[in-house]
């Protein structure tokens, strides 16, 4: 413990050196408070010095999964020499604080109400300006705990879930990489409750249909989601910032939520993996999404009348940005492709403006094709360095894929938005798992992957046609002049834990559309 408070003085310190001339000094100490229950919550609390007597706006943070109080620490003393008094604390069950991981269980959102007490009765904390600020699981928690406490009147959940079943377990398929990375850091950096631990033992030892069934139970009261006519009641001013290519929990059931909120409230999506454009940020480091969360606090806690921007804000992987007024204006340029039947020695379907007539077109399962989605962390952190996972289409495998492709484009277009899928599948046995991949390639068939999805067909009868409606997720990609869109379709990708039987097989069929939002 000595050793982290001399580790967090010394980053205090560097963080009070890079902060604008301009700003305040502060004072820092590390605090146990008491949770909801009494349990000791590890934190580091920041006050306003020498700013005048207060009462300051107060901004909670609880910390992510597996991080302590630290986390926070930079960008909190960026706040604090600005005039706010911030709380970043660990969350309950991790590294300093007491009790079990409950997986953003009740316990666990009440100790964001209890530490607003503690704040109030111990700091000169305004009670009529509090605000909830966290990535990832501080993120999912703050937004929960909006949901019950009134008094905060304004969120920035960063890399967080909104429908905790949509991100894990999308469509019946059940992410396994991105839960073998969360027991697993759990496991190693906390104290599982019981719920975790049935579920972490279930998936290491490859159990993951028994691990989802015995999670699903307690989803919905985990989920903010389910939450929001509490939101919409009290209304508190939320900023919601996801990457494109989140591992853990991907944007689009971020955007479903976005779309219900009735109060003030913002979405920025940009290019990179889960937490990682925004964790530098986190430490104090110059950084766009936190520069948006300041001018949130400075606005909705402050009252100050700074320039916020528009409602929905989106980083293509060039790195420029577009403004929408709402997410339906960004899409408001959906264009419809229709899907041909694959044809020739090395089938290859066309993405067509005009209805093609019905066709059918089988494909093998359980065997990889080429195509996939890339790694955890790995590949959606590259993306956002423009260096998305990558296909050679004419190397695709079409016994065990089917490839449909649009259009040379000759002008600059962008895909903004989320793409959707409809087609018919026929399966060949009770269970499988399709993915949809939405590639930009050039001229020598080198596959850029924009989007993807999993979907899953689940004690499905043998032989019954059923139709697929599938939406794949959102992006904003700056398609370059010379580039067409590819659409893949296939069985297996090492992410998920699909359930594609080896040497099955299952027909699709038309009409197909795919829908595009190009700007």
């Amino acid at each position: 413990m000595a050793r982290i408070w001399r580790a967090l003085m010394l980053w205090v310190g560097l963080c009070a050196v890079a902060a604008p001339a301009a700003a305040g000094g502060f004072g820092v100490r590390h605090e146990r408070i008491p949770g909801w229950d009494g349990t000791g919550l590890g934190a580091v609390v920041m006050v306003p010095e020498g700013q005048g007597a207060g009462p300051f706006p107060l901004v909670v943070m609880p910390a992510s999964w597996g991080l302590p109080s630290l986390e926070y620490v930079g960008r909190g003393s960026l706040l604090a020499a600005r005039g706010y008094v911030v709380v970043s604390y660990t969350s309950r069950g991790f590294w300093d604080s007491g009790g079990e991981i409950d997986i953003a269980g009740a316990a666990t959102v009440e100790d964001v109400s209890a530490v607003i007490d503690w704040a109030l009765a111990h700091t000169p904390a305004d009670p009529a300006r509090i605000g909830a600020s966290g990535i990832s699981y501080g993120a999912g928690t703050s937004l929960l705990a909006a949901a019950r406490d009134p008094r905060i009147r304004a969120v920035a959940a960063l890399s967080g879930w909104a429908d905790l079943e949509a991100s894990l377990y999308a469509n019946r398929t059940f992410s396994v990489q991105g839960g073998q990375l969360l027991v697993i850091a759990g496991a190693l950096t906390g104290r599982p409750g019981p719920e975790l631990a049935a579920a972490t033992q279930r998936i290491l030892a490859g159990r993951y249909d028994e691990a989802v069934q015995g999670l699903l139970p307690g989803i919905p009261q985990r989920s903010p989601a389910s939450e929001v006519a509490a939101i919409n009641a009290s209304r508190p001013a939320i900023l919601l910032g996801n990457a494109f290519n989140d591992s853990l929990f991907p944007p689009g059931q971020t955007i479903d939520f976005f779309r219900a909120l009735a109060g003030p409230k913002q979405l920025l999506l940009v290019h990179g993996d889960h937490a990682t454009t925004e964790l530098p940020g986190a430490l104090g480091l110059p950084n766009a999404v936190y520069d948006a969360v300041g001018r949130w606090f400075d606005r909705h806690l402050r009252g100050e009348a700074v320039e916020t921007g528009a409602a929905v804000r989106l980083r293509s992987q060039a790195g420029d940005w577009a403004e929408f007024a709402d997410w339906e204006a960004v899409e408001a340029g959906e264009v419809a492709y229709h899907l041909s039947r694959p044809a020739g020695l090395w089938p290859t379907g066309a993405l067509r403006p005009a209805p093609a007539s019905a066709w059918t077109h089988r494909i093998r399962t359980g065997v990889p094709a080429l195509a996939h989605s890339g790694v955890v962390m790995v590949s959606g952190f590259l993306q956002g360095l423009q260096l998305p996972p990558g296909a050679w289409i004419p190397g695709v495998s079409r016994s065990a894929a089917a490839v449909w492709e649009g259009p040379v484009e000759w002008r600059a277009r962008r895909v903004a938005g989320m793409p959707r899928l409809r087609l018919t599948a026929t399966p060949e046995q009770a269970q499988t798992t399709l993915y949809a991949y939405l590639y930009s390639v050039d001229a020598l068939g080198n596959g850029e992957l924009i989007a993807h999805k999993p979907y899953s067909l689940r004690d499905a009868v043998p032989g019954r046609a059923q139709q697929i409606e599938l939406r794949l997720e959102a992006t904003h990609w700056a398609l370059r002049p010379g580039r067409r869109l590819v659409l893949v379709v296939d069985t297996v990708d090492p992410r998920y834990a699909g359930v594609s039987p080896l040497a099955g097989g299952i027909s699709l069929s038309g009409p197909a559309t795919l829908w595009v939002p190009l700007l």
